[in-house]
């Protein structure tokens, strides 16, 4: 059985499709553009796609639970630890409310990412239209990095792991449970964009994971308690 720490983050991947679908909607139909009388199945090229990017969310996993370990070295001088894990469930809380439509100030957050995606989006044109899984999945790759508040809130969590195989697994499950919105997106876009648009639809995601974030404030004594077990390093 998962833990369920991994088991809440696939949830907060799996209730913020709404948002993933308006964001990668674009990149995502690219993928279905076919030359004039060609036939083929689209599923390879989706999931090559979907595998690329949820590879990078891994990596960039790994790389914040590395990060996150320097919390250790600081123990008996400031808890470090527990000022990132109250950001990163303020960072849940303001996606929560950034998903019901309440404010935009996670769009703040988005831009940071901005000067990166800058250099690494003009590498997507090679792959589009992406017509082979060679091509799909490092699009997948590149487009993990695309400038992204939902993702970036689940990365703070890394921070909070202490180690980079937690922090990969973390981003891992995220990635897992951002898959089944991403796939229907390829197969059914507009439909699937009209039920990701509707307010209650986005309302009630962005309530889900807003609660996340206030359960992880309220209990950060306990550091989640049982929330975020086998995700949280407790020293």
């Amino acid at each position: 059985m998962p833990e369920t720490g991994y088991f809440a983050v696939f949830l907060i991947g799996l209730l913020g499709g709404t948002h993933c679908v308006g964001m990668c909607g674009g990149i995502v139909s690219a993928l279905t553009v076919q030359l004039p009388g060609q036939q083929r199945s689209d599923w390879p090229l989706h999931l090559a796609y979907n595998v690329g990017r949820i590879s990078s969310y891994t990596l960039a996993g790994a790389a914040m639970g590395a990060i996150g370990t320097v919390g250790l070295l600081f123990n008996n001088i400031l808890p470090i630890q527990l000022v990132l894990y109250v950001a990163a469930n303020l960072m849940l809380v303001a996606l929560g409310l950034y998903l019901t439509g309440f404010t935009r100030a996670l769009s703040g957050v988005e831009r940071l990412g901005h000067k990166l995606w800058a250099r690494i989006q003009p590498l997507t044109r090679r792959f589009l239209p992406a017509r082979s899984v060679g091509q799909a999945f490092p699009l997948g790759l590149l487009w993990g990095f695309l400038p992204c508040g939902l993702v970036y809130s689940v990365l703070a969590t890394a921070l909070v792991t202490g180690s980079a195989e937690r922090g990969a697994g973390l981003m891992l499950a995220f990635g897992l449970g951002t898959l089944p919105n991403l796939l229907l997106a390829g197969m059914l876009l507009k439909r699937l964009r009209d039920v990701v648009r509707n307010r209650a639809v986005r309302t009630g995601s962005g309530l889900v994971v807003l609660a996340f974030g206030v359960y992880g404030l309220v209990t950060t004594p306990t550091l989640g308690s049982n929330l975020w077990n086998g995700v949280v390093c407790h020293f």
